[in-house]
């Protein structure tokens, strides 16, 4: 997510704290976060994918091709 839209996201929340948001600036507020959340959900789901678990035996599994790289939100 880009650098612009996650200042618009801070300056949307101080503003509704301080003097409240227009339907249209809640709408593109509801927009933000969601992509926001989304684009968090995607980087998690990736650094999970790419953890190398060592068994006792002394091999390696990885966890993204045990339980299947799955497609983000």
């Amino acid at each position: 997510m880009e650098q612009e839209k996650i200042d618009r996201i801070n300056v949307l929340a101080r503003k509704s704290k301080a003097e409240g948001l227009t339907e249209a600036e809640k709408r593109e507020q509801e927009l933000l976060r969601q992509e926001y959340i989304a684009t968090i959900r995607r980087n998690l789901r990736a650094q999970l994918d790419n953890i190398d678990v060592v068994n006792p035996d002394g091999t390696t599994e990885n966890l993204g091709e045990k339980y299947g790289r799955k497609e983000a939100n």
